[in-house]
């Protein structure tokens, strides 16, 4: 840990316990422009806000910029399955034998049942991590993917890592334009979901992406920005996912306490372990929906870890916080756009009941 915990674990302190950022009010509703003589110019093809009164002039639409250099392409080679054809073979014939296969439809249909319960207000869901590398970037994939797949409102993935963050790459964006500090200045209370999703980045399954930049070193999130963004979307999304920076970064700490559910990624290593334990045993020092809000993602990323995966997740769990372990796949291992067809299946699974618990912990705070 840094030496500057004191003062930023002082500042989460003050935001846990100080009331959320409140709705935008309403502005009036605009006077009935008089008719005109001559016809109106054509909209411009790139989205823009509403001119409602009072609302400021959008700023200029920026270039659409590829998530991908063309020269980079041919670097990366062709997505790998999760597991190989022998391993997803054996695994098969297991289930047959062993007759499991309707105890996991049954298990499965009871997640499904809580992914799909449904919101008053849509629930803030933040992913952060200790240290860099620790796969908080593939966690939010993950999870907004599970989100997008069992529920009929519209999920949001937020990138909150401008520097250089990899969340547009991983969920397969080919292009950006607007990012959350553009959208800052342009989103409005009388804005529809359509005015809205007009500057946001479409992907499957009823999902939407808010990049942080368009990959430039540099583009900085600052709080305010950040709060106004989270209060204007609020309402258009059942659930929003953040793909916070890594603590003790200042926007991580108010995504934390502005969320109703937390997610920190841990790698599985006995350094990522240790440091994870250490933030844990601060969070227990907090008011107790913080720590029993919070969920462990523990990621195998090789095939022979060096720690024993169970006594460290049950070491992690005495401190009050749920833990998951994110079993190895060649798939999310290699980098590039996150597949799901591509998952082997103990991952898939790991995903979905991970997705789960942290949905069912975010209804439990308004």
């Amino acid at each position: 840990m840094p030496n500057a915990d004191h003062n930023w674990q002082g500042d989460l302190l003050r935001d846990l316990k100080g009331p959320g950022p409140a709705e935008a009010p309403e502005a009036p509703r605009p006077a009935v422009p008089p008719a005109r003589t001559e016809p109106e110019p054509r909209p411009a093809p790139a989205p823009a806000a509403r001119s409602w009164p009072g609302t400021p002039a959008p700023p200029p639409t920026p270039d659409s910029l590829p998530v991908l250099d063309k020269a980079m392409t041919a670097v990366a080679r062709r997505p790998v399955r999760g597991e190989a054809v022998a391993v997803r073979a054996a695994r098969a014939v297991r289930r047959i034998v062993s007759g499991s296969a309707a105890r996991e439809v049954a298990a499965l249909t009871r997640t499904a049942e809580v992914l799909q319960q449904p919101v008053t207000t849509g629930r803030q869901i933040a992913v952060t991590s200790i240290r860099g590398g620790a796969g908080k970037t593939t966690v939010t994939a993950l999870l907004g993917t599970t989100y997008a797949h069992y529920r009929q409102d519209p999920v949001l993935l937020v990138e909150a890592d401008p520097a250089l963050g990899s969340l547009p790459l991983r969920m397969g964006a080919e292009a950006l334009r607007w990012t959350t500090a553009d959208l800052a200045d342009i989103a409005a209370p009388q804005m529809s979901l359509l005015d809205i999703t007009g500057y946001l980045v479409q992907l499957p399954d009823n999902a939407w992406l808010l990049p942080g930049s368009q990959g430039r070193i540099g583009a900085m999130i600052d709080t305010v920005t950040y709060e106004r963004v989270m209060v204007a979307l609020r309402r258009y999304f059942g659930v929003t996912v953040v793909d916070c920076e890594t603590l003790p970064a200042e926007v991580a700490r108010v995504a934390l306490s502005a969320a109703q559910a937390r997610v920190l990624a841990a790698p599985a290593t006995l350094d990522g372990v240790t440091s994870t334990y250490a933030v844990l045993q601060w969070l227990r020092a907090l008011p107790p929906h913080v720590i029993e809000g919070t969920v462990v993602a523990l990621s195998v990323t090789t095939p022979r870890p060096g720690i024993d995966i169970g006594a460290a997740a049950e070491r992690l769990a005495t401190t009050g916080a749920r833990v998951h372990v994110l079993p190895y796949d060649r798939h999310l291992a290699a980098g590039g756009p996150l597949r799901t067809e591509l998952l082997a299946r103990p991952a898939r699974l790991a995903a979905t009941r991970l997705a789960a618990e942290v949905f069912e912990l975010s209804q439990k705070r308004r």
